[in-house]
């Protein structure tokens, strides 16, 4: 039996689009990354040439390749199975659900790891393939927010302890250099935001408070950083909104604290999350926050004090937030020191590794258990 100071042998797996690389994939790097500095044996597995596997092997994880592109793969099923059997693998962590029915699928031919399904969002309806994939194929899964566990215990598939919490860890990152937005935009005030260019992310609203904004003043810019699918529609509203010259996409960047740091509010104007690691971003260099109410956002953010938090899919109250803020240096500068001491005391690197250890342990016992159980 393992015991906290033994070795685990864990496996992340996650069969992303090639060029995304999200929240979810973040976390997945940390928490490879973070094991591994631990003494664990790990391996993160995703498609070839995927950013994930590039951001991985630079934080010094070892990585694979298995190019899972659909619910059913005989092939990659096979090679998996044989991969677990002979590393002897005890956790198998499945990022997305044809990743666990691919390769959880595998692990319960070979029968020794136990797998968990991780899920940053909420990723499965009352479907019964989703049931049928949870129930069968996993041990657990595993989120980072109290509002999806709750959504998947209201399923009633799932036994008490089934669905575990364990936030997201952030390093506090105060000392950044900041971006000088002013060399290009001297003498104003600077909204950013980031994230996949994607409906989810609520960047149409973003745009239309601009608009309100800029309607009557001209001091204030606007910077999105990231790429998607929406992004020509959303730069053809920016363009129909006469926003131009003062609404701008900077791309896709690996890191994004020295934006954060240089502007003067960071806006989050999803309208759905899991635990948005953007937001924990913002914190950890101390800057104020703006976000939507959407799920995990009242777990980071302590509304009024460490942040404030308006209804999502409504430009209006975006507007009219931003507007107050920016106008308020200091109340700016005491929600970033709140949000900075926020992400200090509650959500560090070193408190995940240690629950993913616990967490992982504890699974691993649990089977064990079973299959003493069975022979006896």
């Amino acid at each position: 039996m393992m015991t906290p100071d033994v070795q685990m042998r864990v496996l992340f797996i996650n069969s992303i689009n090639r060029k995304k690389f999200g929240g979810g994939e973040k976390w997945m790097v940390k928490a490879a990354k973070g094991l591994t500095e631990a003494g664990h044996r790990v391996y993160l597995a995703s498609k070839r040439g995927a950013e994930i596997l590039k951001a991985a092997e630079q934080a010094g994880v070892q990585t694979l390749v298995f190019n899972v592109r659909s619910d059913f793969s005989p092939l990659n099923t096979w090679r998996i199975a044989r991969f677990l059997k002979k590393e002897q693998i005890q956790v198998l962590v499945c990022n997305l659900n044809k990743d666990v029915r691919v390769a959880g699928l595998a692990a319960r031919l070979v029968k020794h790891p136990v797998v968990i399904a991780r899920h940053g969002v909420l990723l499965c309806g009352k479907a019964w393939k989703h049931k049928v994939t949870l129930t069968r194929l996993t041990d657990g899964i595993l989120t980072n927010t109290e509002s999806i566990k709750r959504a998947y215990q209201d399923y009633g598939w799932f036994d008490d302890g089934f669905v575990e919490v364990i936030y997201n860890g952030m390093e506090a990152r105060s000392d950044v250099r900041a971006h000088d937005f002013s060399r290009q935009h001297p003498g104003k005030k600077v909204i950013f935001s980031a994230g996949r260019l994607s409906e989810q992310k609520g960047f149409s609203y973003l745009i239309e408070a601009a608009a309100m904004i800029l309607n009557k003043r001209d001091d204030v810019v606007f910077f999105i950083a990231g790429k998607g699918r929406r992004e020509n529609e959303l730069k053809k509203l920016v363009q129909k909104r006469n926003l131009e010259e003062a609404f701008h996409f900077c791309g896709f960047h690996e890191s994004i604290e020295s934006y954060l740091k240089g502007c003067d509010l960071f806006v989050l104007s999803s309208l759905y999350e899991g635990m948005p690691n953007v937001v924990m971003e913002a914190m950890a260099v101390g800057k104020a926050v703006l976000a939507t109410d959407v799920n995990g956002v009242r777990e980071l953010v302590v509304d009024g004090e460490s942040g404030i938090i308006v209804p999502s899919r409504s430009a209006e109250r975006l507007a009219e937030t931003i507007v107050e803020l920016i106008d308020n240096p200091q109340r700016l500068e005491a929600l970033g020191q709140a949000g900075l001491s926020r992400v200090r005391e509650h959500f560090t690197i070193s408190a995940m590794i240690k629950n993913l250890e616990r967490y992982f342990l504890a699974k691993w016992h649990e089977k064990e258990k079973r299959a003493d159980s069975k022979n006896d």
